[in-house]
């Protein structure tokens, strides 16, 4: 796939999706629910079955710190995103405020880093991976930010600029990576390797914080369970093409 056309499905499916908020109303979020419980299912199972495997086979002496540092990242980004990327958000008291602007860094720089080892290094299959996890986990994080960004004051106009800007980083951090892949002398191949590690770090904490927060005091019931088995199955499927 062109890398063009790669960039526009994630840009479309950020913009496409944080359109989506107007259609629920406001409290009713069971559709989201069940939205996020099977991009974290598909998400953990893109990472065991395809992202981890590919990391490992050329692993080098730190490839499992820089997957810790990646979910400490995302443990770090949360301080100023409140857990927008994995489509939740938490209650603040009124006398507490959020910066719309701060949430945006936070979650620029997420998308920033997750964009970057979509180079030409890795094989086409795991670079089709990596970009299909993107977008299915994209489609709750918009919806969550676009809710938020209207929640905290901003203007539809003004909220949609800040959507726009988000949709532009995993491109941008892709654009930078293939920048260095063919302008650095040196070989990139660990390197990209390694920023892989902390994209699979970023991710597994992103997964597993869907799958505990899908429900109210962290209880499954059946629905939920079959959504993400069906979102396991598919991301099997997916792994052995």
């Amino acid at each position: 796939m062109p890398p063009i056309l790669i960039y526009i499905i994630l840009i479309l499916t950020v913009l496409g999706s944080g359109s989506l908020v107007f259609l629920f109303k406001e409290g009713n979020d069971r559709v989201l629910k069940f939205l996020l419980a099977f991009s974290g299912a598909f998400l953990i199972g893109l990472i065991f079955l395809k992202l981890v495997p590919e990391v490992f086979s050329n692993a080098g002496a730190f490839t499992g710190l820089f997957v810790i540092l990646g979910f400490l990242l995302q443990l770090s980004l949360e301080l100023i995103t409140d857990g927008a990327e994995h489509g939740h958000h938490h209650e603040h008291s009124d006398d507490e405020t959020v910066s719309p602007f701060l949430l945006l860094i936070g979650i620029c720089i997420h998308s920033f880093l997750e964009g970057m080892p979509i180079v030409q290094s890795f094989d086409t299959k795991v670079q089709h991976t990596l970009v299909l996890g993107i977008v299915v986990h994209n489609i709750p994080i918009s919806l969550t930010l676009m809710s938020l960004f209207l929640h905290y004051g901003l203007t539809r106009t003004k909220a949609f600029i800040f959507l726009a800007i988000f949709s532009l980083m995993t491109p941008l951090g892709s654009l930078l990576g293939n920048f260095l892949e063919r302008y650095i002398t040196v070989s990139l191949e660990g390197l990209f390797n390694y920023v892989l590690a902390v994209v699979i770090g970023i991710f597994l904490h992103v997964s597993t914080s869907i799958l505990f927060e899908t429900e109210e005091n962290h209880r499954y019931n059946i629905q939920k369970f079959i959504t993400v088995v069906v979102g396991l199955a598919i991301a099997f499927g997916i792994s052995l093409l």
